[in-house]
């Protein structure tokens, strides 16, 4: 056999083989695609009958599948927002959206992740996905008006905080206030027993100044016995005149 004939035995065997490789890798792809098909097809019978749970658990097999399959990954996140499971059901769409280069499947996670968002009452995230939504698909007007409704939740929200926090401040006021009233109602008292024990300080010494000492008497008692002393000898020089005019009127009687 010549060499030209054994390279094209060999060649055509090669591309036999490649062949049947690639027949095979096309197949083994098709029977994953079918796998995780069938069980995205399983959640959504299971979701339709509200058995959310045993959706998502379907819906997880289907990506676990096949890892890059945005539809499962999203209906993951609708399972757990209808288990009220709202953190996590975010998460699910934003991963959604990063996998889908479909504008309209895009806007559509941007929004379910605008909805999640909301209902976790993470408000600015939520405003941020409704627009990024709308910018995909302008003529939503289920975004349009769920965007009008998050904006002025955080409006309230944030007058709210607002408010709370003026209110919170007048009341630290009102204590402050009270606290001073408080300690110039006891320095007044503390002022006013202090004058209050100088007077009895000031009472106790004119005592103590008039209290006889050592046995001498008062101020007072001395001026009593000085008083009492001047009319005792003015009684005595009124009887003592008294005397001396009845000895005097006895002398002028005549003697007959």
């Amino acid at each position: 056999m010549a060499m030209s004939e054994m390279i094209q035995i060999l060649m055509c065997r090669l591309k036999l083989k490649n062949l049947l490789l690639f027949v095979l890798i096309v197949i083994s792809a098709d029977l994953v695609a079918q796998t995780d098909k069938k069980y995205v097809r399983k959640g959504n019978r299971e979701y339709d009958k509200s058995k959310y749970s045993d959706s998502e658990i379907s819906y997880r097999k289907a990506i676990d599948q096949n890892k890059q399959y945005p539809d499962a990954v999203f209906n993951v996140g609708d399972a757990l927002y209808k288990q009220n499971k709202f953190e996590e059901a975010g998460k699910q769409f934003a991963e959604s959206t990063d996998q889908n280069v479909d504008k309209v499947k895009k806007s559509a996670g941007l929004y379910n992740m605008g909805n999640a968002l909301l209902k976790a009452n993470k408000l600015p995230e939520s405003i941020e996905a409704y627009k990024n939504s709308l910018k995909l698909r302008p003529d939503n007007k289920e975004a349009k008006y769920n965007l009008s409704y998050a904006q002025d939740l955080l409006k309230q929200q944030q007058e709210q905080q607002k408010n709370q926090k003026n209110q919170n401040k007048q009341d630290q006021n009102k204590d402050k206030n009270k606290q001073d009233k408080n300690k110039d109602q006891q320095k007044d008292q503390k002022e006013k027993d202090k004058d209050q024990q100088k007077d009895q300080n000031k009472n106790q010494d004119q005592k103590q100044q008039q209290k006889p000492q050592n046995g001498e008497i008062s101020k007072e008692d001395a001026q009593r016995l000085l008083n009492s002393m001047a009319n005792d000898e003015k009684n005595v020089q009124e009887k003592v005149k008294l005397a001396k005019a009845q000895k005097e009127k006895i002398r002028t009687v005549k003697n007959w």
